[in-house]
C-alpha cells in the first residue's frame, strides 16, 4: 500500500500498522526544494525519519536535510497517556481493542506490549522537579500493576489447586508480603540465561510451583488451620515454606492436636521456624524431668506456645523460680498443666513483683508457693488494675489484712475476679436487702467463695426461695444472709427444698420455720438423714415437745452420740429436767457444774421441806 502525493509526483511507503506517536511532517518539492508544505497526515516517528532520510539523499536536492533522531520527533506524552501505556505493558491479559485503536495488539503478538512504545520513553531524565515526581509516581504505579499481575498468577495457581474463589481471594488479600516475594524472585529469574526471554507471568508461575506453596496451603487447611493463620504462617516463613510442614510434624509428635497447630505456630515467636528440632526436644525433655508428663505436653504447648521461643537456659531459670518457693516436681508439674502460662507467658520481673505483693498480706515465701501451686491463675492478675483496687474496696468494708489473708488462702480466685463486673454488684445486692457494711465484711471473711457465685443464677434465686418457700420474713432476710452466707451456695432443688419439706412434715408451720432459720440459718444445710435420728431421739426417748425444737433449732447441730445422749443420761440419772439450750450449749465442765448446782439446790430444798415438816409435826403433837 502506498500513499500518493499527487501534487509533488512522489510515492512514499506508508505503514499498514496504526501509528504510535503521531507528529506532523514537512515534505519538500522535488522539482523546487525551496518550496515546502506541511502535511497534516499523522505519521509515527520512525516513518517520519525514514521520509526525511529519503528526501535528503534525493539526486539533485541541494543542502541535505539533517536527520533528526526519532526521540527528537516525539511530542511530550501526557500523563494519562503514559498511564495507559504502562497498564497495557504490564497487564497479564490482552485488553480488548477497537478497530483503529492507536495501540494495536495483535492476537499473534508474542508479547502483550509488542506494539507499544518502549517503557523507557516514559521515564526520560529531566531536571524538572515536577517531572521527577511524575516519574516516581509512574514507578509506583508500575509496581502496583506488577503486584496485581502477580496476584492474578497466584490466584490462577490456587484455582488449579481446587481452591474456591472466595477462599482464594480472602487468602491472597492477606499475603501481600509473599506476593512481593514472588514478584522479586520472578524478576531475579530474568538474570538467568534460560529465563532471559521468558515473560514475567511464566517466571512468577515457576516461582510459585517451586515453592510448593499451594500444596502446603492444602495441607494446612486439612489440619484445621483457618486462612488468616495460614497467611500469617506463610509470611513468617520468609519463603522457607518447608520449615512450616516440618514444624507441624514435630508438634504432632508432642501431642499437639489439630485445632491448636495454627495457634502454636502463630504465637510461638517470629523465629520459631529457624529453630532446630533438637533445641525444642531439649525443652520438652527438661519439662518431663520436672513433673510435666509427656501426654500433658501437647496441652501445655497449646496453651502457652511462648515456651518454644525460649532457650533451654531461660526455661530452667523460670522453673527454678518456682522451685525456690518450695514446689516439688509433682506440684510444679500439676501447676504447669493447670495453667501453662504461669511458666512461659510472663516476664521474670513481673512474676517477682506479684510474689512480693502477695507477701505483703503476711504470707511467707513457701506459703506463696503453695498458693500458686493451688491457684496459679493468680499470676495472670494485674497488681495495679486488679489487686490494689480490690484491697482498697475490701478495706472500705472493714476487712483487715488478716481477713484478706484468710480470703486469699481460702478462695484465691476472689483476687482474680473482676471488681466492677463481679464483686461490686453482689455487694450492692447485699446492701439492698439490708445487710450492714460491717456485716458484709464479716460474711465475706467468713465465707469468701460467696464472691465467686453468680448473682443471677445462684445468690438471688436462693434469697427469693428463702423468702417465698422457707418462711423467712423481709426483716429477717438480712440476718439470715449475714449469719449464714453458706446458704447462698446451696442447691435449691437438691438441698434447700428437700430440707424445707422435711421440717414442714414434722408439723412445723411455715412462719415458725422462717423464725427457726432466722435463729439458726445453717438449719437448712443439714442432710435429712442426719436430722431424722436426732428428732426421733428427742421425741421418743427424751419425750420432749415439738415446741422445744422450735425454740432451740440448734439442737440439730450437736452430735447425737457425742453430746445429746450422754448429757441426757446424766439428767435422767439425777432426775433433772432443763431446757435444751442449757443442756447442750455449755461445755462439759460447765454442764457438770450446773448439774451439781441443781442437785445441791434440790437437796437444800428437800432438807428445808423436811425440817419444816418435822417442826410442824412437833408443833401439832399434844404434850402428855
Amino acid at each position: 500500500m502506498f500513499f500518493s502525493c499527487k501534487t509533488y509526483n512522489l510515492y512514499l511507503p506508508c505503514s499498514s500498522v496504526p501509528l504510535r506517536n503521531s507528529t506532523s511532517c514537512t515534505i519538500f518539492n522535488c522539482q523546487n526544494p525551496n518550496e515546502h508544505h506541511s502535511i497534516l497526515r499523522k505519521h509515527n516517528s520512525k516513518s517520519t525519519a525514514y521520509l526525511l532520510h529519503h528526501l535528503s539523499h534525493k539526486d539533485g536536492a541541494p543542502n541535505p536535510i539533517p536527520i533528526p533522531k526519532p526521540s527528537e520527533l516525539q511530542d511530550p506524552m501526557p500523563h494519562e497517556e503514559k498511564v495507559k501505556v504502562l497498564e497495557l505493558s504490564l497487564v497479564r491479559k490482552r485488553t480488548p481493542q477497537f478497530p483503529g485503536s492507536i495501540y494495536a495488539q495483535s492476537p499473534s503478538d508474542s508479547d502483550v506490549g509488542s506494539s507499544l512504545p518502549p517503557l523507557r520513553t516514559l521515564f526520560q531524565s529531566s531536571d524538572d522537579k515536577d517531572d521527577d515526581e511524575e516519574e516516581k509516581e509512574m514507578i509506583m504505579r508500575a509496581l502496583d500493576i506488577r503486584r496485581k499481575v502477580t496476584e492474578e498468577v497466584f490466584k490462577e495457581a490456587m484455582r488449579k489447586g481446587k481452591f474456591g474463589i472466595t477462599y482464594t481471594t480472602n487468602l491472597v488479600g492477606r499475603l501481600s508480603g509473599f506476593i512481593d516475594y514472588i514478584m522479586i524472585e520472578a524478576a531475579n529469574l530474568k538474570r538467568l540465561p534460560e529465563y532471559s526471554n521468558s515473560t514475567f507471568n511464566l517466571r512468577a508461575k515457576i516461582v510459585i510451583d517451586d515453592s510448593k506453596v499451594v500444596p502446603l496451603i492444602r495441607w494446612l487447611k486439612h489440619n484445621a488451620l483457618s486462612y488468616p493463620r495460614i497467611a500469617k504462617l506463610i509470611l513468617m516463613s520468609s519463603g522457607k515454606l518447608e520449615a512450616v510442614r516440618s514444624f507441624v510434624e514435630w508438634l504432632k509428635s508432642v501431642h499437639v492436636k489439630g485445632e491448636f497447630l495454627g495457634v502454636v505456630m502463630v504465637n510461638a515467636g517470629e523465629n520459631i521456624f529457624q529453630r532446630s528440632h533438637v533445641e525444642l526436644d531439649e525443652i520438652v525433655l527438661y519439662l518431663e524431668s520436672n513433673g510435666v508428663r509427656r501426654d500433658w505436653m501437647g496441652y501445655v504447648i497449646s496453651r502457652c506456645p511462648q515456651l518454644l521461643s525460649y532457650s533451654l537456659d531461660e526455661v530452667k531459670n523460670r522453673a527454678q523460680f518456682y522451685h525456690d518457693m518450695g514446689l516439688n516436681e509433682k506440684d510444679f508439674g500439676t501447676m504447669v498443666f493447670d495453667f501453662p502460662k504461669v511458666l512461659g507467658y510472663y516476664s521474670l520481673e513481673e512474676m517477682n513483683a506479684k510474689v512480693n505483693y502477695l507477701k505483703e498480706f503476711g504470707l511467707q515465701t513457701k506459703d506463696v508457693g503453695r498458693l500458686l501451686a493451688f491457684r496459679p491463675q493468680l499470676m495472670a492478675c494485674s497488681i495495679e488494675e486488679q489487686w490494689k483496687p480490690l484491697v482498697k474496696y475490701l478495706y472500705y468494708y472493714g476487712i483487715t489484712q488478716d481477713g484478706m489473708r484468710r480470703m486469699l488462702t481460702i478462695k484465691p480466685m476472689v483476687f482474680c475476679a473482676d471488681l466492677q463486673m463481679t464483686i461490686v454488684p453482689k455487694v450492692r445486692f447485699f446492701e439492698d436487702i439490708g445487710v450492714r457494711n460491717d456485716a458484709i465484711g464479716n460474711m465475706l471473711v467468713k465465707f469468701p467463695p460467696l464472691l465467686t457465685y453468680s448473682l443471677n443464677k445462684k445468690i438471688r434465686p436462693v434469697v427469693i426461695f428463702l423468702m417465698t418457700k422457707a418462711g423467712v420474713s423481709e426483716k429477717d432476710i438480712a440476718k439470715v444472709v449475714a449469719l449464714g452466707p453458706e446458704l447462698l451456695g446451696c442447691n435449691i432443688a437438691h438441698k434447700l427444698d428437700l430440707n424445707v419439706k422435711y421440717f414442714l412434715s414434722l408439723g412445723i408451720r411455715l412462719r415458725q420455720l422462717g423464725e427457726m432459720i432466722a435463729d439458726f440459718p445453717m438449719l437448712l444445710r443439714y442432710n435429712p438423714d442426719v436430722l431424722r435420728p436426732k428428732y426421733v431421739y428427742l421425741r421418743k426417748t427424751m419425750v420432749r415437745p415439738l415446741q422445744d425444737l422450735i425454740e432451740f433449732p440448734r439442737f440439730f447441730s450437736y452430735s447425737l452420740e457425742g453430746r445429746i445422749i450422754p448429757r441426757h443420761k446424766v439428767l435422767v440419772e439425777n432426775q433433772i429436767n432443763i431446757k435444751l439450750r442449757y443442756m447442750l450449749t455449755s461445755t462439759d465442765e460447765e454442764f457438770n457444774k450446773m448439774v451439781k448446782g441443781i442437785i445441791r439446790k434440790r437437796l437444800r430444798f428437800e432438807s428445808a421441806v423436811t425440817n419444816e415438816d418435822t417442826t410442824l409435826i412437833l408443833e401439832t403433837t399434844p404434850q402428855a
